[in-house]
């Protein structure tokens, strides 16, 4: 993979972050974890990160909170950390792209791994990813197999294997760029691939996390390890959650894939954009059922009209004919059954 940094317009909203001095003693880990409004998460978060804790030598903790107004983190981590766990309070909320600028600028180590406080690791994450980095010293990043859960911890869904067997991925760049496959908890990166191709793309609030992995997998090799070893939360309060009511999460999943179309062979890019952009209309559309489930119909009109500015296609059109026939139909059969019961 070619690892020189290109100079495109998209360099002015990736905060530069700079390399730790060469006499500074460094841990091989900085585990980073950013918070909002989820301290009653937190403490799962923090017990499975010190569960695996090899010692301060080799490991920072810490987590980033942006200024949370309706639950106390230091708390938590005060009653969880003794001392062991690092805590910075955002003087003022920035959101979630400024707030893992913080993370990446605060780390000192020189893997990084972003573990949002309302996620968890499992045993031997740590372990498996740092044999990965050790027998590969070129890789970019490694990520392993990830669960997900609902807002209550119980398990939901596992993601698909990538490959039948634990190894460098072949053909990542292109497979990554069709669809979103690696959730932020999953993953770990070493300290000077950020330093090399910068922060989080300011203008996104949403997909954040989508276009800094396909920026890493046009430069680097992606290490893949196959037990699911993160558990990503799924609820509307998460970051992606508050931005489904206003169509949002699909306009700025759109802004990404405009993004990275640039880093993708010229050959290839427009047909993988193209289908990337479907899949994520297609996507809208699925939500638009589930928002007329509950009659919330602000949501609906903005997930349709996300969905079309996304992509048109006979396959789209028909989907949202098909959505908004039956998931309006069902809403009424529910309304008056409510009503007659």
């Amino acid at each position: 993979m070619d690892t020189s940094l290109v100079i495109t317009p998209h360099l002015r909203y990736r905060a530069h972050i700079p390399p730790i001095p060469d006499d500074v003693a460094r841990p091989l880990w900085s585990v980073m974890i950013p918070t909002y409004n989820c301290a009653n998460y937190l403490a799962k978060t923090l017990r499975s990160v010190l569960a695996q804790d090899p010692g301060p030598g080799l490991m920072q903790i810490e987590v980033v909170d942006d200024y949370s107004t309706e639950d106390d983190p230091a708390a938590v981590v005060e009653r969880l950390g003794g001392g062991r766990v690092g805590f910075y309070r955002q003087p003022q909320n920035v959101g979630i792209t400024k707030n893992f600028e913080t993370c990446l600028k605060r780390s000192q180590g020189k893997l990084i791994h972003l573990l949002h406080g309302d996620d968890y690791v499992r045993g031997g994450f740590y372990q498996k990813m740092q044999a990965a980095f050790e027998q590969n010293p070129s890789l970019g990043a490694a990520f392993c197999r990830q669960i997900f859960m609902d807002e209550y911890g119980h398990w939901q869904d596992i993601s698909p294997l990538e490959q039948m067997n634990s190894g460098i991925l072949t053909n990542w760049l292109e497979r990554l760029a069709l669809e979103q496959r690696i959730m932020t908890p999953s993953i770990v990166v070493r300290r000077d691939v950020y330093e090399q191709l910068g922060g989080f793309d300011s203008r996104l609030l949403c997909s954040e996390d989508w276009e800094m992995w396909v920026r890493i997998a046009a430069h680097y090799p992606i290490w893949y390890e196959t037990e699911p070893l993160a558990v990503y939360r799924m609820h509307m309060h998460s970051n992606t959650g508050r931005h489904i009511r206003s169509g949002e999460d699909i306009r700025y999943t759109r802004h990404a894939i405009q993004i990275f179309k640039s880093y993708l062979p010229s050959q290839v890019a427009h047909e993988i954009t193209s289908r990337a952009r479907e899949t994520y209309a297609l996507s809208a559309l699925n939500m638009t059922y589930q928002l007329l489930h509950v009659g919330d119909i602000v949501g609906v009109l903005a997930q349709v009209r996300e969905a079309l500015k996304c992509y048109h296609s006979v396959k789209v059109i028909r989907r949202m004919i098909f959505v908004l026939i039956w998931g309006a139909l069902g809403y009424i059969r529910r309304t008056k059954t409510n009503v007659y019961a």
